[in-house]
C-alpha cells in the first residue's frame, strides 16, 4: 500500500485513493526506465503533503507580501543554504514551479523580445524551453539551434562555435533532454565568452550526478545553471536556478514578480529535505551506481545489437535508435510498457520520422538503481529489453505477458519508496 498511509484521502474520497493506490502499486512492479523519473523518499513525500500547501508566501524571506512567515522563511532560507553548499554556488533561488518556469525566468532576466538565444535543437537532443519554435521561447525569441555529429552523436562544438560567432546570441544553453554524454562546460564557457553571451547550464537531467561527484560541475564555467529538483536528484516536482553573485538579482526578479506569485512551501521544504539527503555519502555512491549501471546496461544492448546514439553513455541516460530492428519507437515503447518495463518512445539525431512517431526511445537508470537494482542485473534487463522489442515486431503479446511476468517476480524483492 502507499506509503505514507492515506487513510483519510480514502476515507474522503475513495474514488481517488483507489487510483492513488494503484499508482503506487504500479510504480513498484514495474522496471521503471524513463530517465526523467525517479523515486521521492517517504521524507520528501512527507514533506511534499504537509500543510505547508496551505500557506501563501509571495516574496523572499525576509521580504513577504503576507504576514505569518515566521516558519517559512526559515524553510526556504534552509533550501537557499543547502543548494548553495551542495552545488557550491553564491546564490540559489528555489522558488520556480518546475523547469521549464525556471528557464524562461532566465530569458525574462537576461534578454529582451526577438533577442537571439543558442541552445540545443529539440531533434538533436536539446528541450523544448532552449529556443525551440513551439515553444514560447521560441515565439518570443530567436532562437537558433545546434546539433550532433553524425559520425559520433556527439555535440558538434565546432558548429556551436560557427554559430555563436555568426548569430551573436545573448544567451547560450548547454545540456538538453537526451544527452547521454558529458557536457563540456569548460568549452561551451569559452564560446560563450568570445562572443559575450551569457551560459546558461541546464542539468535537469543530471543534477544528482554533478551533486553526487558523478559528472563534472559546470559551476565556475556557467553564470548561470538552471535544474528540476526530481529526476536523478531524488526531490519533489520544483525547480532551482543557480547563479553567481553578479547574476543574482536579475534572476530573482524574473521569478518573482517577473513570472510567478507565491512559491509552493510543500515543495520548497521537500527540495531542503532532498538536498539534505544529496549531501550525504549514501547519496554519493547512489549517483556513481547509477552511471555504472547505465554503462553496463549500455554495454549489455550493443551486445545484442542495439543501437545506441553516440555508441553509449557517460551519465544516466540511454538514447537507442531502433532503426535496424524494423520497429518505430513509439510501437516499441508500447510494447515493452506491456511487458513490464517503462520507458519512452523519442527522436534520435537526423532522424527520418515524425517527432509523435519517432526512431528511437530514451531510458535512464535512476529510478531502478533507486529500488537496488546494480551492474548484475543489467544484463537481464537487456535481455528482456531485447526480447520485448522482437515480441512486438511479432505482435507475440503472450511473450510480452511471461516478461512482464518475470520482471514483476525480480522487482518484487527490492523495496520501493512510497509503497509498504
Amino acid at each position: 500500500m502507499h506509503d505514507p498511509a492515506i487513510p483519510s484521502l480514502t476515507a474522503t474520497d475513495p474514488e481517488v485513493a483507489a487510483l492513488v493506490q494503484a499508482e503506487a502499486g504500479r510504480q513498484f512492479g514495474k522496471l521503471r526506465l524513463i530517465a526523467s523519473e525517479n523515486y521521492a523518499s517517504t521524507a520528501v513525500l512527507e514533506a511534499t503533503g504537509s500543510v505547508l500547501t496551505n500557506k501563501y508566501s509571495e516574496g523572499y524571506p525576509g521580504r513577504r507580501y503576507y504576514e505569518g512567515q515566521q516558519l517559512v522563511d526559515p524553510i526556504e532560507t534552509l533550501a537557499v543554504q543547502r543548494a548553495k553548499a551542495l552545488f557550491g554556488v553564491a546564490h540559489a533561488n528555489v522558488q520556480p514551479y518546475s523547469g521549464s518556469p525556471a528557464n524562461l525566468a532566465v530569458y525574462l532576466a537576461f534578454l529582451d523580445p526577438g533577442d537571439t538565444v543558442l541552445g540545443m535543437a529539440l531533434p538533436m537532443g536539446g528541450h523544448l524551453t532552449h529556443g525551440w519554435g513551439v515553444s514560447a521561447t521560441g515565439k518570443w525569441f530567436r532562437g537558433v539551434g545546434y546539433g550532433v555529429r553524425r559520425d559520433t552523436g556527439r555535440v558538434d562544438l565546432d558548429q556551436v562555435r560557427d554559430l555563436a560567432r555568426r548569430e551573436r546570441p545573448k544567451v547560450v544553453f548547454c545540456g538538453g533532454t537526451a544527452v547521454p554524454r558529458t557536457i563540456d562546460f569548460p568549452a561551451f564557457a569559452e564560446i560563450a565568452r568570445e562572443v559575450g553571451a551569457v551560459l546558461v547550464a541546464d542539468i535537469a537531467h543530471i543534477a544528482g550526478l554533478v551533486a553526487g561527484g558523478a559528472h563534472p560541475s559546470p559551476v565556475g564555467h556557467a553564470q548561470v545553471v538552471t535544474t528540476t529538483t526530481h529526476k536523478t536528484l531524488r526531490g519533489p516536482r520544483g525547480a532551482m536556478i543557480l547563479t553567481d553573485a553578479e547574476h543574482a538579482k536579475a534572476v530573482d526578479r524574473a521569478v518573482f514578480p517577473g513570472l510567478q506569485g507565491g512559491p509552493h512551501n510543500h515543495t520548497t521544504a521537500a527540495i531542503a529535505v532532498a538536498l539534505g539527503e544529496a549531501a550525504t555519502p549514501a547519496f554519493r555512491d547512489y549517483a556513481h551506481a547509477v552511471v555504472a549501471n547505465a554503462r553496463a546496461l549500455a554495454e549489455a544492448l550493443v551486445e545484442r545489437g542495439f543501437d545506441l546514439v553516440s555508441g553509449g553513455t557517460d551519465n544516466h541516460l540511454i538514447l537507442v535508435d531502433l532503426t535496424g530492428r524494423g520497429i518505430a519507437g513509439k510501437p516499441a515503447a508500447k510494447a515493452l510498457d506491456r511487458a513490464g518495463i517503462e520507458l519512452n518512445y523519442n527522436t534520435v539525431p537526423f532522424d527520418g520520422r515524425k517527432p509523435f512517431d519517432p526512431s528511437g526511445v530514451r531510458l535512464g537508470t535512476a529510478a531502478i538503481t533507486t529500488r537496488g537494482l546494480g551492474v548484475a542485473q543489467m544484463p537481464l534487463v537487456a535481455e528482456w529489453i531485447d526480447r520485448a522489442v522482437r515480441a512486438a515486431g511479432e505482435d507475440d503479446e503472450a511473450a510480452l505477458d511471461r516478461i512482464a511476468a518475470e520482471v514483476g517476480e525480480l522487482v518484487a524483492a527490492y523495496p520501493m519508496p512510497g509503497w509498504a
